[in-house]
């Protein structure tokens, strides 16, 4: 049974990637007014990615697509994965709440798919965004992770309120309680305790999520990604086209700093991509092409 939920898991990230990238660079093709609009339109490169395990064999892969350097995305990350095989005990420990898995030292296998996404942004006045979703299975259990949170440098009352309430809409048919729970959620997982402070103006998160009803949860996880591009497009279209001072450009560069401390620091995914094996460039696609510490 769990061999045709993982190929739907797979197939609809791998969807949902796709979906993504297209819509991005039409953002590059219809960027025709305003800074920038005079530099050509940026495209994704995409490039297999492969994962070998510690016998020689293969332990699965991906896509890793990514846009440097557009007009309106500066540089831009849409990875898919879908790895397997088994678990060591530093990777057993990255996987925070479910690291005690019973049975998992004696059966270390996994199997893991999902879509990772960040984008840092030309202009500073659009902001900042991360998504990801996610299926991982074990012999031992199974579970959905994921959400998206928005990273502006320069704070837009507007922007924030439309972002919520699209992810609330796309939530609140699953039940209205999901909203303000994964919002709490996201509040506390995206705050960087040394700087004391969010690294942006959040969104949803969930991890470790299993009800036991599996379609239930992944028709969940499946709003979610769907979410994503009615909650930030809008506002890409919308600001791309103002412009900007020197002073909310350097405010850009220092507030990526504060990304990048995040990502290396606390950032679970980047922590588990790398303890398992995973294609190096593909987990730190999230770090910005240029920032600043003060």
């Amino acid at each position: 049974m769990f061999d045709d939920h993982k190929a739907r898991a797979a197939a609809w990230f791998k969807e949902l990637r796709d979906q993504i990238v297209a819509t991005f660079e039409a953002l590059e093709d219809s960027h025709s007014e305003g800074p920038f609009a005079d530099m050509e339109a940026g495209r994704f490169e995409v490039s297999q990615t492969t994962r070998t395990a510690d016998d020689g064999s293969d332990a699965g892969g991906g896509i890793m697509s990514v846009m440097r350097g557009g007009r309106v995305f500066e540089k831009v990350g849409v990875n898919w994965s879908e790895v397997y095989g088994t678990l060591g005990d530093r990777a057993q420990g990255a996987m925070a709440a479910r690291k005690g898995i019973p049975g998992m030292k004696d059966d270390p296998r996994f199997w893991a798919s999902g879509i990772s996404l960040v984008a840092h942004m030309r202009n500073p006045r659009v902001p900042a965004v991360h998504m990801n979703t996610r299926m991982f299975w074990t012999p031992h259990a199974w579970w959905f992770g994921g959400g998206s949170d928005l990273n502006p440098c320069i704070e837009f009352d507007e922007d924030t309120a439309h972002f919520h309430a699209t992810q609330k809409a796309h939530l609140d048919p699953h039940g209205e309680a999901h909203y303000p729970r994964l919002k709490d959620w996201a509040d506390e997982y995206f705050f960087v305790p040394h700087r004391g402070r969010a690294r942006g103006v959040g969104g949803i998160f969930m991890d470790d999520h299993c009800t036991g009803d599996w379609e239930k949860d992944f028709a969940l996880t499946q709003d979610i990604g769907r979410a994503f591009l009615p909650a930030f497009a809008p506002l890409v279209e919308k600001r791309r086209v103002e412009e900007f001072t020197e002073a909310e450009k350097e405010a850009q560069l220092v507030h990526r700093g504060l990304y990048a401390e995040y990502n290396l620091v606390y950032d679970r995914g980047t922590k588990f991509g790398l303890e398992t094996g995973h294609d190096a460039n593909a987990v730190l696609m999230s770090l910005p092409p240029v920032a600043k510490w003060t």
